[in-house]
């Protein structure tokens, strides 16, 4: 259903501005159920590409917005998925209060301690991804049980505690003394950088700093 009022926007049979038929209508005209027709439409329009008002009906945004999908991987899974061997080392696990910079990337004013883990993921026994990672323990009160030496923080967190917001930003460092030492590159040569926080409605999770290795590749779909 999504897809037959997608491709129908892009062959130009709706253009820009133009109202789309009723939801009713087009269960009609498609032989299946209302719900169903909601539900591609509400996908369409958190894709950016139409616009529904409540009493107003459905129409074609006159300027679509574009927005990507960008999936939080387990890393593990991405290893392996590309037919390597994973590995993990954690390197550091403790309680602290966080700098500034976490604060603010968590929308805090007053701190709380928190917990701090750092892991390197390997790929056929290569450095592949390190992380920093700090952890709400507002939040996750049961992170400070879990053995992040048998199972990575990023999997865990993936596969126990569900979010519902996801900041990301997207950059590149030069490698310093120790980024070159861990990730067994030359100092100077480019990064690759995620940076990930997410919320459960308006708690904070956990923010984390990926630095990959050169020739590193992150897929989006649009």
């Amino acid at each position: 259903m999504r897809d037959t009022i997608h491709n129908a926007i892009l062959c130009g049979r709706y253009g820009p501005g133009d109202r789309l038929p009723r939801d009713a209508d087009l269960a009609d005209n498609l032989n299946c159920a209302r719900s169903t027709v909601q539900r591609a439409m509400q996908d369409l329009s958190n894709s950016g590409l139409v616009e529904r008002r409540r009493k107003g009906g459905t129409r074609v945004r006159s300027e679509p917005v574009t927005r990507a999908t960008l999936n939080i991987p387990i890393i593990r899974r991405e290893v392996e998925q590309k037919g390597a061997r994973y590995g993990h080392q954690l390197i550091r696990r403790s309680q602290a209060l966080p700098p500034r910079k976490v604060m603010a990337k968590f929308e805090l004013s007053t701190p709380h301690h928190m917990l701090q883990v750092e892991a390197l993921h390997f790929s056929n026994g290569c450095p592949y991804i390190l992380e920093d990672r700090w952890i709400s323990l507002k939040t996750v009160p049961e992170a400070r049980e879990v053995d992040f030496t048998q199972q990575s923080a990023n999997e865990w967190l993936l596969l126990n505690q569900p979010y519902s917001r996801c900041d990301v930003s997207l950059f590149a460092i030069s490698a310093n003394d120790r980024f070159a030492d861990l990730l067994q590159v030359k100092i100077g040569v480019a990064l690759f950088v995620v940076e990930r926080t997410t919320w459960i409605d308006k708690a904070p999770i956990t923010t984390v700093q990926a630095i990959a290795t050169p020739g590193y590749q992150l897929l989006t779909r649009c």
